[in-house]
């Protein structure tokens, strides 16, 4: 293979007054961080039946770049480094040991606590730029990186967040305080955020929608995509048409920079004409940094495996070698080069031994920061108003989004179509739009995975964003960034990052609504571990559970059947009640007796219980009229939390038990909590436990007739209650 080039940087774009080039002091920094990394590298090698016990990768070879980088992030920042990233953790003062416990999975690991890999950083500490959790980064952080930026952007654009300090107004005793701004420390305004990236990454569908947005909103975030030519054993021939800096072109609006990363002082000058940039400007760049690979993939995809001759000519390219003879030829002596080099091999060998000796987790703690802590425990404001009028469910959510937009300013809403003019495909965003401006209700393009995974980023720096997705049946391209980057990150980062975002989706069969606009989709969502799954039944509870759902600090799906929306359905019409005040709330995880049954009937055992949510509960109230007084009907309003306190109470009151599901029966949360109930309640149980859903097949058809038969229905619930209740 041949040697790979390194072209010179590339700054046209840019007053060459912002390409500040290193001094000796900044370069002798790097070399002293550039051995240390090498040392680090090296101890791993020489001690891998240890530090492979969990993999690992190393910096060996992007040492430059990544340094550059580091020396230009300050406090008021953020960073979404890649797992190849130890030099800039290091260059932005993680100590080799802190590293070193996270590469043993030890229990002070700072970012995890033991639970995630090898520079996988999660950071929140004073004087250091903020580094949310995010996954593998093999191209899914772009997204929520660039939620950061957008997020940081609409703070700014609201007087919310300080401008010269990078922090929300909120958490300053007064909103700017003169002796922070005289701190050389906080001297840097405009925040900025650091997407670290491989360039094999960049291939990505997701960094499409990423950039797509960037320019967009033209957001201020740096993407800085490190290209050693490997994507594990795949050359970039195989992977790529053509480099980012090339794919780049194809995004107006978004700048681009080469610099050589190899090199020290290219790519710290081309980094601090990019930050320069941003900073001044709010928009985003793509800076490109041709790197060797020096080292493994990672510790268990082994260079001696692939790489042939190839590492011979990567080796020609070493940053370490190149930074030693230009500081050499700066009047810099030999000696002290090398007492920089004995330093960082003593410090290096110190921290091992120390972290060897560190404890690791105590198991006892395995279960905890699933979920963070609920704002909302209780159940809260007028539920019935006196002289209120009865309104539809989809307006309920309306209202519950006005009054949350109205009461919280850090709040914004967007998705496809809820903007503009339009205000969603059911008006359930109607005039918002118009009432709080395009930067606070705006439509995305048809970009599910963004939609949800930007929700990351927004709610680490502190905005609170409800997004939605058009149809339940479109949440499939959203589930790579709801699985890895949200429903992780609060368990991943040791309760440093729960992810606050209230995702709307419309769900359900009405009307002839056709295949991929039926579909009910609760059963995947839960087995999601780290995510919250409502379902309201009437349009009280979906404004109770919205504004619960907005204030919780962990990710929050809402399911909002369509078929309620507007109470059209026959038998529905309970959906439509009286609407709560303003601030109405109830706890999620709570479910509701949505009707009782008679005491006496009860007593002489004629009774059962119904177990369901969202149509189901209209279902079960009209297939009860034909068994009065026979049949109780729990609403469960939240799959997860799920109560099943209240579920077992109804189970043993009664002896026998319905669940009633809308989706496809086989596998589902449905049969699942069946088999719950049976085997904790078994000595309660009169009767099996009866389960009713859809027909198990793969999509729900356009003609009505054929929905019909697929789908439950009251008369088909009554059918299952006589058979019950005759048991």
């Amino acid at each position: 293979m041949p040697t790979p080039t390194l072209p010179a940087p590339e700054l046209q774009f840019i007053d060459s007054h912002a390409a500040v080039e290193p001094d000796v002091a900044t370069q002798l920094r790097a070399y002293r961080l550039m051995r240390t990394a090498d040392e680090l590298a090296r101890l791993y090698e020489e001690n891998k039946a240890v530090t492979a016990k969990y993999v690992h990768a190393t910096a060996r070879g992007h040492e430059a770049i990544q340094l550059a980088a580091a020396f230009h992030l300050s406090a008021a920042d953020y960073a979404a480094p890649y797992y190849r990233d130890d030099a800039m953790l290091l260059g932005l003062g993680i100590t080799p040991y802190e590293l070193m416990l996270q590469l043993m999975a030890k229990r002070d690991d700072p970012f995890s606590g033991g639970r995630t890999y090898y520079c996988h950083p999660s950071l929140r500490r004073a004087g250091f730029p903020v580094i949310p959790h995010q996954s593998s980064a093999t191209g899914m952080q772009a997204i929520p990186a660039t939620g950061m930026a957008h997020g940081l952007k609409y703070l700014e654009s609201q007087g919310i967040v300080n401008s010269e300090l990078g922090i929300l107004n909120s958490e300053l005793e007064t909103p700017v305080s003169e002796n922070l701004i005289q701190n050389s420390e906080f001297k840097i305004q405009n925040s900025v955020v650091v997407c670290s990236i491989g360039d094999g990454a960049m291939t990505e569908g997701e960094v499409s929608e990423a950039l797509q947005m960037a320019v967009l909103h033209q957001l201020p975030i740096i993407y800085l995509v490190q290209d050693n030519e490997w994507g594990i054993s795949a050359t970039g021939r195989e992977m790529r048409a053509m480099d980012a800096y090339e794919f780049a072109a194809g995004f107006k609006g978004l700048q681009r920079l080469r610099v050589n990363g190899a090199d020290f002082a290219d790519s710290y000058a081309g980094l601090a004409a990019a930050f320069e940039y941003v900073r001044r400007t709010r928009g985003p760049i793509l800076v490109h940094a041709r790197c060797p690979l020096l080292g493994h993939h990672t510790s268990g995809v082994r260079r001696e495996w692939y790489r042939g001759d190839d590492l011979a000519a990567h080796t020609t390219l070493d940053p370490l070698p190149r930074l030693h003879q230009q500081l050499l030829d700066l009047g810099v002596s030999e000696e002290e080069l090398q007492q920089l080099g004995q330093e960082a091999r003593a410090l290096v060998e110190a921290d091992y031994q120390r972290a060897l000796a560190a404890p690791n987790p105590d198991p006892a703690t395995f279960a905890d920061h699933e979920f963070a802590p609920p704002a909302v425990t209780e159940e809260a404001g007028e539920r019935s108003p006196a002289g209120a009028d009865k309104a539809l469910l989809v307006d309920a959510a309306l209202h519950a989004v006005d009054d949350i937009l109205r009461e919280f300013p850090e709040a914004l809403f967007y998705g496809q179509d809820v903007g503009g003019e339009l205000g969603g495909v059911f008006r359930e965003a109607a005039l918002l739009a118009k009432k709080y401006g395009d930067a606070r209700v705006f439509n995305t393009p048809i970009q599910e995975a963004y939609i949800v995974g930007s929700t990351a980023g927004m709610s680490a720096v502190g905005a609170k964003p409800i997004v939605e997705i058009q149809f339940a049946d479109y949440i499939w391209p959203a589930l790579n960034q709801l699985v890895e980057e949200l429903s992780k990150s609060c368990y991943l980062s040791n309760g440093q990052f729960p992810v606050q975002a209230l995702i709307r989706v419309p769900i359900g069969a009405y009307g002839g609504g056709g295949p991929y606009h039926s579909g009910s989709i609760e059963s995947t969502l839960l087995t999601i571990r780290g995510i919250k799954v409502v379902y309201p039944s009437n349009a009280a509870d979906m404004k109770g559970l919205m504004r619960a759902a907005f204030l919780d600090p962990n990710p929050v799906v809402m399911l909002e059947h369509k078929g309620l929306y507007w109470s059209k359905v026959p038998g529905t019409e309970d959906a439509k009640t009286v609407e709560p005040a303003a601030g109405y709330v109830i706890p999620l995880g709570q479910a509701a007796i949505a009707q009782s049954a008679d005491a006496e009937k009860l007593r002489q055992g004629e009774t059962c219980a119904v177990i369901t949510y969202g149509m189901g509960v209209h279902w079960a109230k009209t297939a009860s009229k034909q068994f009065p007084g026979q049949v109780e009907i729990l609403d469960l309003r939240t799959l997860n939390p799920l109560d099943f306190e209240a579920v077992q109470g109804a189970v043993r009151r009664h002896g026998k038990a319905l669940v009633l599901t809308e989706e496809p029966l086989m596998n589902s949360f449905a049969e699942s909590l069946a088999g719950r109930i049976q085997r904790t309640c078994f000595q309660q149980l009169d009767a099996p436990v009866f389960t009713l859903g859809a027909a198990n097949l793969p999509a729900i058809a356009l003609n009505v007739e054929l929905e019909k038969q697929m789908l439950p229905s009251a008369e088909k619930v009554a059918a299952a209650l006589a058979e019950l209740l005759g048991y």
